[in-house]
């Protein structure tokens, strides 16, 4: 049994834990590979140089919505996608400031539009798959977005929202993934048990914390033996389609 990690913020891990954790996965039969994502410019530029090492490391580069907005940043990156469209499996992390704009209800919305639709541009134009920071009532904004760009391999991150719009993402044929939190928060259950396995995919989204401890892609086993009860399913077999998911969506 073997899965990927398809959401991982490598170059946010402290040296020494980024270390372990790439020594980790050299180690093991279990985890093939990880798809790590930035948050900017400088991040894009350390996730290529992680991945240019380490070829179980799949770079995505883009500019985290849950900051201010940088067009200059943001021209930087997309200049980086075009030199780097051949090597990179996806434009990510980007999409719209949701956490931001409860901390700041003020927070004018159509700046961040208007740099999501510059990557959401980019993932067209060299056909590559976009990774979306998008929860709540911004899914259904971002999918407008999609949907004027004709995109169809959008890969939700971490996703939460209502059926409504889960309805239209899984008639778009869009993917989601789950992270450690299934464990413990039956909405994101509730939120698996009617997405289609088919459209599945598991991460990390580390370093985020699972339990206050360093999270690992080690971690994703538990994500499937709870996606597996969710879906009534033995683990082996859940396993082998969301690892599948996951390769067929960034062409692995």
């Amino acid at each position: 049994m073997k899965w990927i990690d398809s959401h991982i913020h490598l170059d946010q891990y402290k040296k020494e834990e980024q270390l372990q954790l790439i020594e980790d996965i050299q180690k093991t039969k279990e985890i093939a590979a990880i798809i790590a994502v930035s948050m900017n410019d400088h991040s894009c530029q350390q996730t290529l140089e992680l991945a240019k090492n380490y070829p179980f490391i799949y770079p995505a580069l883009g500019y985290h919505p849950e900051q201010e907005v940088d067009f200059i940043q943001c021209e930087k990156i997309c200049e980086l996608i075009e030199k780097e469209a051949h090597r990179i499996a996806a434009i990510g992390e980007v999409g719209l400031p949701y956490y931001l704009r409860q901390e700041n209800p003020k927070l004018l919305l159509e700046p961040y539009i208007e740099m999501l639709e510059r990557f959401v541009y980019m993932a067209q134009k060299y056909n590559l798959p976009i990774i979306l920071h998008a929860v709540y009532d911004d899914a259904e904004v971002v999918c407008d977005l999609l949907e004027s760009y004709r995109i169809r391999r959008a890969h939700f991150h971490w996703f939460k929202g209502s059926q409504r719009t889960m309805e239209r993402m899984i008639e778009n044929e869009y993917y989601i993934s789950v992270t450690p939190d299934i464990v413990y928060k039956e909405k994101i259950k509730d939120i698996v048990a009617f997405y289609p396995l088919s459209r599945l995919m598991v991460e990390t989204d580390g370093p985020w914390k699972f339990n206050d401890e360093m999270t690992h892609p080690h971690m994703i086993l538990q994500v499937l033996k709870s996606v597996s009860e969710v879906k009534g399913l033995v683990l082996e077999d859940t396993a082998e389609t969301i690892y599948k998911n996951t390769v067929q969506f960034y062409n692995l």
